[in-house]
């Protein structure tokens, strides 16, 4: 394995941004952006509401790589209150979800957030890197690059 992408430490090497899949929201080739000033991981949903079936949300924009437009219902959720990028204290459902980096799956928590004026519609936090990640920002697209070796 590339020593870059694997190090001494069992840890994978990630860059500042990656393209990951989501086979929990059936999402693929989804850019995420490194934030280790983060707590938590948060995804980008042009819906949330609740409704009788549940938490019903639709992950990403129409403009998105990797948007499905398919409708989820998540019976199993939790809120939480969280302060933005901007400072201000907002309430944001937490779901549970997984996500493919390196060819290893990895179960999480995400918030979900209305991300459609950021740049990436997911950014990956601490919960997630700790343990398993080095992060290196200048690297880009690691995992991606890796699976596109595998796969070709």
């Amino acid at each position: 394995m590339n020593s870059k992408a694997f190090n001494q430490n069992n840890k994978h090497t990630i860059g500042k941004v990656d393209i990951a899949e989501m086979p929990a929201f059936e999402l693929e080739e989804v850019s995420v952006k490194i934030d280790s000033g983060a707590y938590t991981s948060t995804i980008h949903c042009s819906v949330i509401e609740e409704s009788e079936k549940g938490l019903k949300v639709v992950f990403l924009d129409k403009n998105e790589k990797g948007y499905t437009g398919k409708t989820h219902y998540f019976e199993s959720y939790k809120t939480k209150r969280v302060r933005s990028s901007s400072g201000e204290m907002q309430q944001r459902y937490i779901i549970q979800g997984d996500i493919v980096l390196f060819g290893e799956k990895y179960d999480t928590e995400f918030t979900l957030s209305k991300r459609d004026l950021m740049r990436f519609p997911v950014l990956l936090g601490r919960k997630l890197l700790s343990n398993h990640f080095i992060i290196d920002t200048a690297l880009k697209n690691e995992s991606y690059k890796i699976k596109n070796k595998i796969t070709k």
